[in-house]
This record gives C-alpha cells, structure tokens and sequence, in this order.
C-alpha cells in the first residue's frame, strides 16, 4: 500500500521532522492501514483505532525509547507498533514466529513493559519513573490506560502509590467507556460526572495557562500550584474534588482524544511539569470505520472482514455440523440452571459476551453480575454470595483466573464456599500468546485443599459436570478450552458418571490417562493401537479404582494433559503411583517448563507435539498411521 507520509516513517524520529499540520493527515494513514491490515490478518480492530491520535502526539511530542510509554491494555497499540520501526512486518502481527499480539520488550526497546493482562500501567509505569529519579535520569514515563483497566483494582492500588511518592508520572485515561462490552460500575459514571463538567474544566486550563504565562504560579513549587489548582476548582465548580485531585495528583482534561494538534499542544505544556498528573482523554473506539463505531463488542476483535462492505467473514469450523463453541455450551447450560434453582447466579469480570453469560443475563438481567475488569473481586463476590446460600456461576478466563489466586485459597476454598469456578479458554489458545494462554489452571489449583477440579472431554461432559457442580457442597471448579465443542450424542453423562473416569478403549500394550478436550486428539491417535486409554474427568479427586487398576496392570503408562506438566495430572498420578509403590513407567505428555508462543492453536500444539502426529511420536516413537 502506498502512503505520503507512512511509507516514510520508520521510527518516531521520521514523524517528529514532520510539521504539526501534517499530522492529521499521518493518523488517517495510520488509520487506513491498520484496517486494510486487520482485514485479511485478523487482531484487535476497535482499539486501535480509538488510539491513533494519541499515539501519534505521544511518539511526536515524547523522545522514544529513551522516554517510556506503558500501554495498558496492549490491545491499544498497533499504531504504535506501526509507527516504531515494525510497519513492514505489521502484516505478520499474532501469526506464527511473527509480531507478538501485545507490546512486549524482547520484541521492540519501544516497549517499555509487557502489556497483556490489564490494569498493571500504572504500578510499572510509577516503578520506571522512580527508578529514573533514584539513578538521576531525564527520562519521561507515562502510562496509557484505557479499554477499561481502570476497573481493576491493580490501577487504583498504583494510584494510591503514586500520589503518595515523590514522582513526576503522567497517567493518561483513554476514556471510551469500553473494554470488550461497555464498561459497567460506578466508576464509568464517575468518569462521565467529570467529562460533562466541561465548562468548569476548560475555564480552569484557560485559567492555568494565564496564570503561567504572566508568573503568577511557579511550576517547580508544586504545592503553590496544587494549592492555585484547588482554589481555582472551589471558584468554579461546587463539585467536591475528582479521585486524582483528592490524591494531589494533578488533574487536566477531560480533552479530545481524536483532534491530534490539540493533543501535542497539551503534551507539550505538560511534559515538564513535576509531580504525578493524569491527562484525561475522550475517544470513541473503532474510530474513523463506521462498523467498528456501530457495534463496538462485535468489532474489538472481529476476525476477517470487507472494508468496503463491513461483511465479516464466518469461520467455518464453527459452523460445520451445527457445532457449538465451548462458551456457547457454558451459556446455554447457565441458563437451564438458572430456570430451575433460583440459586444460581453468573458473575464474570468483563467477559459478559465472550463467556456466554449474557445468554443468562438476557432472562435473568438481575441475576447476572459484570463486575469489570477485577478478577479478585469477582472470585471474592461470589464467595459471599455463597456465603448466604447462593450458587454463583463465576466464569473467568483460565489466564485471567491466575490474578484471583489468593481471593480462591482465602475466601472460597478455606470457607469451603459453593462458588463453581468455571474456566474458560483452558490450555492453548492461540494467537494472543503467552499472556493469554491457559497453561496453569491444573497446577495451580490442585494444591488447594476443599477444591474440586474438573475438565470435559466434551460438551455433553460440560453440561453434567455444570449439573453435578448446582448440588456439590463445595467449591469446584471446572475448565474447559477455546474453540468448538466435541460431542457424543448417542451419550448421555448423568450426575452418577460423571463422577467418575471414563474408559474410551480397551488396550493391553499401554495405558493412557488424558485429561480434558485433548482427550479427543488422544483417541484419535490410539485408535486401532492396543492400548488402553482412559479419560479422567477429574484431577481432584482422582479416581484411584482406575489407578490402582492401571498401576497394577500395566507397566507402560502415559499422561497426557494441555497444561503444563509440573503440578498437573502427569504429578498427580507419578504422586499416587509413588505412594502406593506401583512400578510402572510413567511418560507425562504436556507443556514443559516453558512460555508458549502465539499462533494458531493448529500450529502451536504441533509445535508441542500435542497433536496427532506428535502424540503418536512420542507415544509409540513413530509417526502418525
């Protein structure tokens, strides 16, 4: 694609040669870019698109790298990636060996921290910014938080600390009411509170900036300006103080975050001031592609599209047969319960419609509770649901579920509470990579005490374990992966068997013990082979009748589980084999002790030997028949 500007910038120096007039000319370019791109190679569409300008002030107004720009979350910055020296191979961007699908380092020294999980700007960005001063450097840090990070209780911990340090941090809060779903909870309101205050805020920077220009402040002596600062409120506005201002951190805003001269202007007067100071912008996510704009939900990731027409392409696989997706199964199933038990409720930090319970909150609005990006809160919440005898569905992504870990131990497992735990997007997930890959659940959960830990082989299991789950008196939690759904209609998983392993084939040579949808690929390998192969259904408890039967019968045994391998399923049986002196030959199959990648799902578990022709390698040392 051919551009005026774009094509010639390869690093920020290239943009800041140009004069400020051209620059809205660059972030249309930029813009247009992006969507052809994301056209043909799928990835994060709305946000970006809501965070050209200010990409394009920061790096023209900034000294990048030397100055450190945080994002947060990632999703925000392809602009970004594109500006900083990555345009050409943009094109490779969440593929297989290609850009990573978030800001990270070891990618580019433009990223000043990784940027996956939301919420943690602010913390990282304070901790660069006082590291700065206790080594005498010059550098600038900001930190960019939008897309609703500011929901988590991650960001209000470090803005707690960043009023109270000696630091010159400046926090920009990209406002567009968004993070996947609209933004729910009081702070959204608050922030609105503010932004339709705009007399007030307009005349107070009209009134600073004439205030500094004739010397009647002193901008080093920062308690002089505070104090000008919080006068100059009480004359015009009979509102008590904002959040940042009741910190002592200073509060400018809110402004247009599409009118991109204005926003250099503004970085300009306040780059130099000391003291921590939050720069509030108003953007519109999916900016500049009507689509995006209309329906931002559907177009924060929307996979292949028309640019022309706004047509998104459907992915086949998940039309095929009439398949139903994993959260689709969860969804439906959450609503069935919630028809028969009065009960049960659904609780999920911000992934209202990626986990399917907005199928339950469409009949039972009241029932159903987005607490926003704070994953702690949401395991905690429902902890005291449960503790006045509610059942509270509480679906968490198995990635996101790893911020919450301490709110399980404390406030569900020692209680031995009746929250189900349900984990989406368990094991490999593909192109967001290592950040969002569901690799730990297993481990991590299995030490707890009080908790069950479940995973379906397909989604009929799903359903009955969700079934078990309503009249289990205790805490359970059950994981299940992206994607479609294996079922066995001709079977039908009641409250009895799922309680149990199933055994899938009978063999002599070898037993396998798989855990979760993998077992699907696993029975494809060793179909035909004679080997038996057992699908587990349950790391906690195990099921020992089959292991005591397996131990005692075989020498040749193999684990196979999509999560790391130390602490998982593998551990739990070589741990029981051990203890009862059962001397088989244990191979655990599963994620070493490594990071994973991005790409495709089909790419990665090759790459893991998690597919069927690595399955068969390493289990019978040959390629797949």
């Amino acid at each position: 694609m051919e551009y005026k500007y774009l094509n010639h910038i390869d690093s920020p120096v290239d943009l800041k040669a140009l004069p400020i007039e051209d620059l809205p000319d660059v972030c249309a370019e930029v813009r247009d870019y992006i969507i052809q791109n994301l056209s043909k190679h799928p990835g994060h569409l709305a946000s970006s698109l809501g965070t050209v300008e200010l990409t394009v002030a920061l790096h023209y107004v900034y000294d990048t790298p030397s100055d450190r720009i945080l994002w947060d979350v990632g999703h925000q910055a392809y602009a970004h990636k594109i500006l900083t020296g990555r345009r050409e191979r943009f094109i490779t961007n969440r593929q297989f060996k290609g850009l990573a699908p978030f800001p990270t380092p070891a990618e580019s020294e433009y990223d000043a921290f990784v940027a996956g999980h939301a919420s943690n700007s602010i913390s990282a960005a304070l901790g660069e910014q006082i590291a700065t001063r206790l080594q005498n450097g010059k550098r600038k840090v900001v930190a960019v938080i939008g897309d609703g990070a500011m929901t988590g209780g991650l960001a209000f911990e470090g803005l707690n600390n960043t009023s109270m340090d000696k630091n010159d941090l400046l926090i920009i809060l990209n406002d567009n009411n968004m993070a996947i779903d609209p933004i729910r909870g009081g702070f959204s309101q608050y922030l609105l509170d503010i932004t339709t205050s705009t007399g007030y805020n307009r005349a107070r920077w009209h009134l600073y900036q004439l205030a500094q220009r004739l010397h009647l402040i002193d901008e080093h002596k920062r308690s002089r300006v505070l104090r000008f600062n919080n006068s100059l409120k009480a004359m015009l506005s009979h509102q008590p103080k904002n959040i940042f201002t009741g910190l002592n951190i200073r509060y400018f805003g809110p402004a247009d975050g599409h009118n991109v001269t204005d926003l250099v202007r503004i970085l300009r007067e306040i780059k130099d001031y000391q003291g921590p100071r939050v720069l509030h912008i108003i953007t519109k996510k999916g900016k500049g592609y009507k689509p995006a704009e209309e329906d931002q939900t559907l177009w924060h990731a929307p996979g292949e599209f028309n640019v022309e027409t706004g047509e998104r392409k459907q992915n086949a696989d998940n039309n095929a047969h009439h398949s139903r997706l994993w959260q689709e199964v969860f969804g439906e199933k959450l609503l069935a319960l919630a028809e028969r038990d009065p009960r049960v409720v659904g609780v999920t930090p911000a992934m209202l419609g990626g986990c399917s319970m907005n199928i339950m909150q469409s009949r039972y609005p009241e029932r159903v509770f987005d607490v926003g990006i704070a994953e702690g809160h949401a395991v905690t919440f429902s902890a005291g649901m449960a503790k006045e005898g509610l059942v509270p569905y509480c679906n968490i992504y198995s990635s996101f579920l790893q911020r919450a870990y301490d709110n399980i131990i404390h406030d569900v497992a020692l209680q031995r509470l009746h929250v189900v735990l349900c984990i989406d997007r368990a094991g490999i997930v593909g192109a967001d990579g290592a950040t969002h890959h569901g690799l730990f659940d297993l481990a991590y959960l299995r030490p707890i005490p009080n908790m069950r830990i479940g995973a379906p082989m397909t989604a009929t299991d799903l359903e009955a374990m969700m079934d078990y789950a309503l009249d289990y008196e205790g805490p359970i939690a059950i994981r299940y992966p992206r994607g479609t759904a294996a079922d066995y209609q001709e079977e039908t998983a009641d409250k009895v068997a799922i309680n149990h392993a199933r055994l899938l084939q009978r063999g002599d040579k070898m037993a396998i013990l798989s855990i979760g949808a993998i077992g699907n690929t696993v029975a494809q390998a060793v179909e035909g082979r004679d080997v038996a192969h057992y699908d587990m259904r349950w790391l906690k408890p195990l099921d020992t009748e089959v292991l005591d039967y397996v131990g005692s019968h075989y020498t040749e045994v193999a684990t196979v589980e999509d999560g790391v391998i130390d602490g998982g399923l593998g551990s739990a049986v070589l741990e029981y084999f051990a203890d009862q002196g059962y001397q088989c030959r244990v191979r655990r199959l599963g994620i070493k002790d490594t990071f994973v990648e991005h790409g495709s799902t089909q790419e990665l578990y090759h790459l893991l030997k998690l597919d069927k022709e690595g399955l068969c390698e390493s289990l019978f040392q040959e390629p797949e028949k």
